[in-house]
């Protein structure tokens, strides 16, 4: 199913949530298109198994649009594992963290050195057309090299693996409705792949800044209005997580035999 996050003025955003089919084996994941005229950028595009459909509906909806650009917060398979399919089918540029560019040849099949987009740690402005795209430093949340993506269109924060949930294709293509009753479906993903609640800290007072209507995580359910928004963030600078949960006891010799 297509989820549309906004559509105004010649300037869509849209959500892909169910491309992957569920099992244990394989974790849920969303995938986004920015259209903006005829200028479009594919966030976090996802592995080989999703590249089709998301070929196919971005040719339903966007017929004479362009991909300008696949963006990649991170380098994890289930952002861009599709990668070269996109390089060979069309004539897109990659946008990708400066400290993961070394590494995008690994998903290639041809030298791609005059169309990549290495960002900078600190992030910048990427033109779409008359519109712009804000890149966000997001490291250590969960990547060393991580970025968002802020729209100032539609006031949506692409936030990657910052905000995510373990929920059903289902659940994941509605907004959360209970913030408390949605957060035991966050807090064991980002204990676990948050670095610190130092980082955390610095996010928040970040992304403060911005006016955000909406917060579309990678993985499982998205935060629509303000009061929402504000809950996310709220409760992501108060998390302990990652470095601050770790003990000695995580570190001790294995004694149990995997086979």
């Amino acid at each position: 199913m297509t989820t549309q996050l906004y559509a105004k003025n010649g300037h869509e955003c849209l959500m892909f949530h169910d491309l992957v089919e569920e099992g244990h084996e394989v974790v849920q994941s969303n995938q986004f298109i920015i259209c903006h005229d005829e200028h479009m950028a594919v966030i976090d595009p996802g592995g080989v198994i999703t590249y089709n459909t998301i070929f196919m509906r971005r040719m339903k909806h966007f017929p004479q649009s362009k991909v300008e650009y696949i963006m990649a917060s991170h380098a994890d398979p289930d952002v861009v594992a599709s990668l070269n399919k996109w390089l060979v089918q069309t004539s897109c540029r990659l946008v990708i963290p400066a400290l993961w560019s070394r590494f995008v040849p690994h998903f290639c099949t041809q030298s791609i050195e005059d169309r990549l987009i290495a960002v900078p740690d600190r992030g910048g402005l990427l033109p779409l057309g008359s519109s712009w795209i804000i890149v966000l430093p997001a490291h250590f949340l969960h990547s060393e090299g991580n970025f968002q993506f802020y729209d100032p269109v539609s006031r949506i924060l692409f936030s990657g693996d910052l905000g995510a949930s373990l929920v059903s294709n289902r659940q994941a293509g509605r907004p959360v409705s209970n913030f408390d009753e949605h957060v035991p479906r966050m807090i064991g993903f980002h204990r676990r792949y948050m670095s610190s609640r130092k980082v955390c800290q610095y996010w928040a007072h970040m992304v403060r800044e911005l006016d955000i209507d909406m917060i579309v995580p990678q993985h499982g359910s998205f935060f629509v209005g303000k009061p929402m928004v504000n809950r996310l963030i709220d409760w992501i600078e108060r998390q302990d997580c990652g470095l601050d949960l770790l003990t000695q006891a995580h570190y001790s010799l294995p004694r149990t035999k995997l086979l």
